[in-house]
């Protein structure tokens, strides 16, 4: 593989220093990204985050909220980001023995992807769940924090 058609980084300019990546010449289209986190407790926090039991209420209501609320903050968290006019956030939850899958699915029509929004979707749901169970369960953990799909835009449409 010749340096003209080897991977870089595109934050990055020949110097070394970082940069926000000129997205002007891109085409439009439709882009779709979905992410996941895992939130692993006991089988107990598990049935009162089912049942909305827990010391401070409804975990995933409001970790729901804080999720769509974080897509929309992502270009304030991660510096180099684009500001994105979203048109879905949708964050999901699927109780298992366990722990809890927590999928966001962000959705624009623009000129750069969305696995960021995703992202930061997923992890402050994740983040939001924890701080819920946290006074019941002080050994909860966050793991596999990633992007499950993308759609749109010049790479394609990939998908684990």
């Amino acid at each position: 593989m010749d340096a003209m058609n080897e991977p870089r980084l595109t934050h990055v300019r020949a110097d070394g220093s970082a940069h926000m990546v000129d997205v002007s010449a891109k085409t439009e289209s439709t882009r779709v990204a979905t992410a996941q986190a895992l939130l692993h407790t006991t089988p107990e926090v598990l049935r009162l985050l089912g049942e909305g039991g827990l010391p401070k209420g409804d975990a995933l209501a409001v970790a729901r909220v804080a999720g769509i609320m974080a897509a929309k903050k992502t270009p304030e968290l991660v510096p180099l980001c684009h500001p994105l006019p979203l048109s879905k956030v949708t964050v999901d939850f699927e109780l298992r023995e366990d722990h809890v899958r927590i999928e966001a699915l962000v959705k624009t029509r623009g000129v750069t992807g969305v696995e960021m929004e995703a992202l930061t979707a997923a992890s402050v749901a994740a983040l939001s769940v924890y701080d819920m169970v946290k006074a019941v369960d002080k050994h909860a953990v966050i793991s596999e924090l990633k992007v499950l799909s993308k759609s749109g835009g010049k790479s394609g449409d990939w998908s684990l």
